[in-house]
């Protein structure tokens, strides 16, 4: 009988890009426990044009997370990006996808799987939660692609949310009462076919409605 040959593992070049330092270094330790060389880049443009083909693993929790996986898709083919999302996976993880991610994980997600994940989307496979491939077979994420959008005053609303504002903040600079304008922005988060802020931005984002003029203040 033949003796079978095993071929030794293949070791990977991952960038982990997270803004918590434990989460950095817990994800690297589990990775470089499987052989693979892990590394946590202040600039990971600059890593990927370093290193001829890799994995980058990016939580995406900010719009500036959301640019950087753009800039990543578009500078080259060669570097596979996995997103981690922590909230509203069909809508995030749809996103993600059209963005440029070939993979999506929940940010919390195990050991196990975030070490297979990896390395299938190394070899070029796509991981996804089960409920965003059912989305984009779907098109669930596109619902409400052509509504109407708000008037000007909720997109300013839905603006300065993008940009990091709490309720109470707002409801300060519109004149509101926290209680009111927690109110409007469930109103308004149910004219538009969504559930959360999140998803409302991400709505917004995609709409092109952040183009559309604004003013802040009551009516």
């Amino acid at each position: 009988m033949a003796r079978r040959e095993f071929l030794p593992p293949v070791t990977l070049h991952v960038a982990v890009v997270d803004p918590l330092p434990m989460y950095r270094e817990g994800v690297a330790s589990v990775l470089s426990a499987a052989g693979h060389r892990v590394e946590t880049p202040a600039e990971v443009l600059a890593w990927a044009r370093q290193v001829p083909r890799g994995v980058v693993l990016l939580t995406l929790e900010r719009e500036q997370d959301w640019e950087l996986l753009g800039r990543l898709r578009d500078m080259a083919a060669t570097h596979a990006v996995v997103a981690l999302i922590e909230e509203d996976p069909v809508v995030l993880g749809a996103r993600a996808v059209r963005s440029g991610a070939q993979s999506v994980l929940p940010r919390g997600v195990a050991a196990g799987m975030l070490r297979r994940t990896v390395e299938a989307t190394f070899d070029g496979q796509a991981v996804l939660p089960a409920v965003v491939a059912t989305a984009l077979a779907a098109g669930a994420h596109a619902l409400g692609a052509n509504a109407k959008p708000p008037d000007p005053r909720q997109v300013s609303w839905l603006r300065q949310l993008a940009e990091g504002a709490t309720v109470a903040q707002l409801a300060r600079r519109t004149g509101y009462s926290e209680r009111a304008m927690f109110r409007l922005l469930q109103g308004l988060y149910q004219e538009m076919g969504v559930s959360t802020r999140i998803q409302a931005i991400v709505r917004a984002q995609e709409q092109g409605w952040f183009g559309v003029g604004t003013d802040s203040g009551r009516s």
